[in-house]
């Protein structure tokens, strides 16, 4: 029965509406519509595997294509127009399809919903296949139209997803997966173009935004795929290739001149120094992801040019860099990054500089070494910006170890005798991940790599931290963690004092021993430091991917070891009744999409929520921005 719906039941908060100010209306709605967002939080997992699931497809040159009727179904085209200009997405690679066809999106037709037979009409006249997706979209759950277009879409071996915010049978047995976001009544009963219309539009979004993700359509936030079919598409277009390559606005459009306005192209070009031509085939060989084309072959050493040799860049002769000049460095167990920003004339900072080295933790290299690797990379920045080392104007050092006095006071002494800035900023190593990776700048940042640490700040400015005891007597859920956990359970299936697991084959493999016992001198005698251990990781997920049950227990452990740091700094700050900012730097949460998914579940099964949750793959950013900062402050 209709009245048995959740959509059309009568909502209680909304039972004297008719009696409320405009005011105290716009609250009401508010309120109720701040549910939405949890209730499709609710259904991540459902929407995560129809992702996958659609760019398969779309990869395999099949098709999305959203049914449904009303509002369902207006906003199924709305969806599906906006994929060509966003996303340069072929016509007719995501359709829309509506009850009533193309006059109901403007009026209704009544009646048009009740007819399942019109979408079998409707689905055939555009040539289902197998290889297609069908997304039926029914706030109730019930409608003949989606139903019976389903029930055709499977017969002919599409795969069919139906979305509902209620859950109904008769849709679930028409389908292949469900994504039902419970809404709730609605603030006027049965008006489903409110809240369940506006869950509706939140699911479309992340079905096509998160497809064109995965099959390349973004470099990281940035859609570098889009078609400029009008002039502020053509902008967008030469901002994000200024934004990646840091040319002037001129270069920009003679790049994308001589690139036939192709934005992914055009970035390869200028990034590899080839022409045109070669950037197009390291883009298909790439599958057209940008960031696999542009890493697929290092940058060749000497200067950088583009597809035309008339592209000027940043010239050699200007050795003093104005005082718009800041540096963000960020040293770890791993590595060290220094990255050397300008501001230009229009008040716009844009990296010209970056340099790598070896890791400048001095707790676990000593700090002869970890200046001698912040020296390297420091001098690597300028010299990739081809500039000379001199003093910036302000830099921001994200170091580990800078939060102990008696470290800090080293560092700021290396510092001052190689005249690195006139203002200087040193933080510990978690900071920067929340002026990178948190709307603003407040929430809790979580570091998981070779170690792992977690800090928080809120915004009256209390912090908190959790973690990063160092690898001998803590960095639960590490690389190094994990590891180790797992070469504790090779030894024990060694000496049959535990369960077998192929991870001992694994370690012997990498080792290249042909013994278990040979193990001791691959450890002990070849010395094998922290971050070789830590390295080790990767074996550790390969093999529990692979349904070893010994090495997916020691990972889930650690994805619990984690979200328990991130809980500890939670407590400390009071972000335990609402959800918060979450930001994830380091390589097994930035580059292991699972384990990162376990640590999210793992809290809200702790009752905390992270969201939004960003990934920072370079932490330095966040240590440029706060350099950057410093600058404007002053």
């Amino acid at each position: 029965m209709l009245q048995n719906l959740v959509t059309e039941a009568r909502n209680p908060a909304s039972a004297q509406i008719d009696e409320l100010s405009p005011l105290e209306i716009v609250r009401l709605m508010n309120a109720e519509d701040a549910r939405i967002a949890g209730a499709v939080l609710a259904e991540a997992e459902p929407i995560s595997r129809a992702i996958e699931i659609i760019a398969d497809r779309l990869r395999e040159g099949g098709r999305l294509i959203y049914l449904g009727a009303g509002t369902s179904g207006r906003l199924g085209v709305l969806d599906a127009a906006e994929c060509p200009p966003t996303f340069n997405s072929p016509p007719g690679q995501v359709i829309g399809l509506i009850a009533g066809g193309t006059s109901a999106l403007t009026r209704a037709v009544e009646g048009a919903e009740d007819h399942p037979e019109f979408a079998i009409a409707d689905l055939d006249a555009v040539g289902i296949c197998e290889r297609d997706v069908v997304v039926g979209i029914a706030s109730s759950g019930r409608t003949p139209y989606v139903i019976g277009g389903l029930q055709h879409a499977r017969e002919r071996k599409a795969f069919t997803i139906g979305f509902s915010c209620n859950s109904e049978p008769a849709l679930a047995a028409a389908c292949d997966l469900t994504i039902t976001p419970i809404v709730g009544p609605e603030v006027i009963s049965g008006s489903t173009r409110l809240k369940a219309g506006t869950a509706t539009k939140l699911t479309l979004n992340m079905l096509t935004t998160g497809a064109m993700v995965l099959l390349g359509k973004t470099l990281g936030n940035l859609m570098v795929d889009l078609r400029a079919t009008n002039q502020k598409l053509l902008e967008r277009t030469r901002r994000i290739v200024m934004l990646l390559t840091d040319l002037d606005v001129e270069q920009a459009d003679l790049l994308l001149k001589h690139c036939d306005g192709e934005l992914k192209t055009a970035v390869v070009a200028q990034k590899l120094g080839c022409t045109a031509s070669e950037a197009r085939a390291r883009l298909a060989a790439a599958g057209g992801h940008l960031r696999k084309a542009i890493n697929a072959t290092a940058p060749p050493a000497t200067p950088i040019r583009s597809a035309s040799e008339e592209l000027s860049h940043f010239p050699s002769s200007n050795l003093h860099p104005p005082p718009s000049f800041v540096m963000g460095i960020d040293g770890g167990g791993s590595k060290t990054a220094a990255w050397l920003s300008r501001q230009n004339e229009s008040g716009e900072w844009t990296i010209v500089g970056r340099g790598v080295a070896g890791p400048s933790n001095p707790q676990s290299v000593g700090f002869a070494t970890a200046f001698r690797n912040l020296d390297s990379a420091v001098e690597a920045a300028f010299a990739d910006a081809r500039t000379a080392c001199v003093e910036v104007a302000a830099a921001c050092g994200a170091l580990a170890g800078a939060e102990r006095e008696s470290d800090r006071r080293q560092i700021e002494h290396w510092a001052s005798d190689r005249r690195l800035a006139t203002q200087l900023q040193l933080v510990h190593d978690a900071l920067p991940l929340l002026a990178a990776g948190t709307p603003r700048g407040h929430g809790v940042g979580l570091i998981a790599g070779t170690g792992s640490f977690a800090f928080g700040q809120n915004a009256q400015g209390e912090m908190a931290r959790a973690g990063g005891w160092g690898y001998l007597i803590g960095d639960e859920g590490s690389g190094y963690a994990i590891a180790l956990a797992a070469l504790h359970a090779a030894t024990r299936a060694a000496d049959q004092r535990g369960p077998t697991t192929s991870l001992l084959a694994r370690f012997m493999k990498e080792t290249g021993r042909e013994q278990p016992l040979d193990l001791i001198g691959a450890i002990y005698q070849s010395n094998v430091d922290a971050r070789t251990i830590a390295s080790w990781a990767d074996l550790v997920f390969e093999e529990a991917e692979a349904a070893d049950k010994v090495a997916a227990t020691i990972v889930g452990q650690a994805a619990r070891d984690l979200a328990e740091t991130v809980a500890a700094v939670c407590r400390k700050i009071a972000f335990t009744s609402a959800p918060f900012p979450l930001a994830l730097g380091g390589s097994l949460v930035v580059h292991r999409a699972s384990y990162r998914e376990n640590v999210a579940s793992d809290l809200q099964r702790l009752g905390f929520t992270p969201a939004p949750i960003g990934l920072v793959p370079d932490p330095v950013l966040g240590a440029v921005v706060l350099a950057q900062r410093l600058v404007v402050a002053r």
